[in-house]
């Protein structure tokens, strides 16, 4: 019998500004959601203003944790320390592994028209934050999409859904991370994983999930069964992320997330001695 997926919590999206002043949303990381485990962050950018996102996110460090870049529109520029670099443009998907540590920086390589999209930071346990750093940079082209009904789909980034494996390889939390197009007054229904932590987040429409309407620019945390059924009467995009929680101690001072505080300090002293450089 199949379990269905309820609404725990609500929550609206916060302005807030990042890097040298580019203008989001924060959704995650913010009072009303500090974190959910194993998530640390999520943050919406999205202006067809350039003075908004143009000064972008000049070199900066990591540690503990990984991050992902999601490009609904737009181009956006990386490199970093250990020599790599490349575009994420409309559509694609960047997931970096900071491990152990990485100084990179995110520029946007238009000047003009619309730059929309989210990062997400995801947690590592302990076993996993001071592994090796690294990146997987993938095309719109390379991620599989799998009809959920009549002008209804979704494009499958990690995880697996309906036996179509998501492009993603990490396996640190076995993500799952869905952008989910739900067609007017259509219904549809996804397997989920019930032993995961996870939220939708809706950035374009409005659905119902039980009896609770969740609006753009609304997230709401699940209280995860086997299956995640949603509603629309007009046409809706949203994604989906869940993860296995980590359950550890987190100690975070900005960019470095480790389980104490002493591993804090250290990876402190580590980037001002420029150890995060090969």
């Amino acid at each position: 019998m199949m379990k269905a997926t309820t609404i725990k919590q609500m929550v609206q999206g916060m302005p807030a500004s990042d890097g040298a002043g580019v203008k989001l949303k924060r959704i995650i990381g913010q009072p009303m959601l500090k974190r959910l485990d194993p998530f640390l962050m999520l943050d919406e950018f999205g202006s067809d203003d350039a003075q908004d996102y143009l000064a972008g996110f000049p070199p900066h460090p990591h540690r503990g944790f990984q991050t992902v870049t999601y490009m609904l529109n737009g181009k956006m520029g990386h490199k970093d320390s250990v020599g790599n670099q490349g575009i994420i443009e409309d559509g694609g998907l960047q997931w970096m592994n900071a491990g152990k540590g990485i100084i990179h920086e995110e520029m946007p390589k238009q000047t003009a028209g619309l730059m929309r999209g989210f990062q997400l930071w995801v947690n590592l346990p302990a076993r996993e934050k001071m592994s090796e750093p690294g990146y997987q940079d993938i095309k719109s082209a390379e991620i599989k999409e799998v009809s959920l009904g009549p002008d209804s789909k979704a494009r499958v980034l990690a995880g697996q859904l309906k036996g179509v494996q998501g492009a993603v390889s990490t396996q640190a939390v076995h993500p799952q991370f869905y952008d989910i197009h739900v067609g007017s007054k259509q219904s549809i229904n996804i397997d989920v994983n019930e032993t995961h932590n996870g939220f939708v987040y809706v950035y374009e429409g409005s659905m119902m999930l039980g009896d609770k309407a969740i609006n753009q620019g609304q997230l709401a945390v699940l209280a995860l069964g086997s299956q995640l059924t949603v509603m629309a009467e007009a046409q809706t995009k949203f994604i989906f992320v869940s993860g296995k929680p980590i359950a550890e101690p987190v100690e975070q001072y900005g960019p470095f997330v480790m389980n104490t505080r002493a591993e804090i300090e250290q990876a402190i002293e580590d980037y001002q001695q420029n150890r995060f450089v090969d």
